[in-house]
């Protein structure tokens, strides 16, 4: 509330408002109370954010004044984090010892693989976030691991993303979403014949089977994003995907169409890429996607018309036809979306026009 009311922000500032405060109406220590009023800076600084980014809708909507009109809280089972003068590990035993509003709990087992655990030893920095979902508390530690130099890349691998194929290689390589998509309509129908019967047993059925449609998007794009940066690592190539920024404010889908449209995972699949990708030493960039599906990759002509419907691809100039994301593999590879990101990303690379990995 000090902080809303004042319009201070900044923890220096508001630590040395509310700090003796806090320290003489509570049973908190010095360093719980520090954590405090840095949680609830990042928290403002994160709406900040928000509202830069245009994410809360223009100055005057709703939303927006929703937001701003009130001060930030925070629920009771919220995330929250520790660092290691409040929580300390002990990989070796996988044990943890964390400090309480009750006293310090010591002992308190967790378990992870035996990597997890040698990453955690080796490379854990700065704090950890506890957090609890569906009833089980998660402890997530954050590891920098260094990442070896980024490969200058002999050629690209363009990477159309979509709905119906979540990804199609430029070199022919398709991956479908037709299995995701299967798992998601039993999902939906499992979901709505359960709430319909509104028993006991129907709603620990609904608890039981909760976030496991996101679970099994989650894997998916885990093992396609394995897939693309091993295939580019053993081929020397980097990796071109599109940019797809803003593309549920851009897309005009029909309404039985926005199911789809929202749950497609397009950006944790390009972070899952980035970050397999850092880690390989892998090069990637994003180009335009701007009529990537339209451009004939061989004579280069674009129109609407080139997208006959959502598979094909048809020149209107020349007169190739393919496959409307790739070129195919057994002819001419014209025309196909990730065939033009890749011509695209190798002028974007050299332009210097593009975010490269950090080696460090």
């Amino acid at each position: 509330m000090v902080a809303f009311e004042s319009g201070e922000h900044r923890r220096n500032g508001l630590h040395h408002r509310v700090y003796r405060d806090l320290r003489e109406s509570s049973d908190l220590s010095a360093q719980p109370v520090i954590l405090t009023i840095k949680k609830v800076c990042d928290a403002y600084a994160t709406l900040k954010a928000n509202i830069r980014a245009g994410n809360l809708g223009p100055k005057g909507s709703r939303r927006r004044n929703k937001a701003e009109s009130k001060p930030i809280s925070f629920r009771e089972d919220a995330a929250q984090a520790f660092d290691d003068r409040c929580l300390s590990w002990n990989t070796d035993a996988r044990t943890v010892s964390i400090w309480t509003t009750a006293g310090r709990l010591k002992g308190i087992g967790f378990v992870c693989s035996e990597g997890a655990a040698k990453m955690i030893a080796d490379h854990r920095r700065d704090e950890s976030d506890l957090v609890i979902r569906d009833g089980s508390w998660y402890l997530f530690a954050t590891c920098d691991i260094p990442a070896p130099p980024v490969t200058q890349p002999t050629d690209w691998l363009g990477v159309d993303l979509g709905i119906a194929n979540i990804a199609t290689t430029s070199d022919g390589q398709v991956m479908s979403g037709r299995r995701l998509e299967r798992h998601r309509k039993r999902m939906r129908a499992l979901t709505a014949k359960l709430q319909a019967k509104k028993t006991k047993n129907a709603k620990r059925r609904l608890k039981a089977i909760k976030r496991r449609e996101q679970r099994f998007a989650t894997d998916t794009n885990h093992c396609i994003s394995k897939t693309l940066v091993q295939t580019a690592e053993r081929t020397s190539r980097g990796i071109a995907l599109e940019d797809l920024t803003g593309i549920r404010e851009r897309a005009k889908a029909k309404h039985d169409q926005r199911y789809r449209l929202h749950s497609w995972a397009f950006a944790q699949l390009g972070a899952f890429v980035q970050h397999k990708a850092e880690r390989a030493g892998v090069a990637v960039v994003h180009v335009d996607p701007r009529n990537t599906s339209r451009q004939c990759s061989a004579c280069w002509h674009t129109h609407k018309a080139n997208r006959v419907d959502q598979a094909t691809f048809a020149c209107r100039a020349c007169g190739m036809t393919m496959h409307a994301d790739d070129g195919g593999t057994s002819r001419p590879k014209a025309g196909g979306g990730s065939r033009n990101i890749r011509h695209r990303a190798a002028d974007a690379w050299q332009r210097g026009a593009v975010n490269r990995p950090s080696a460090a």
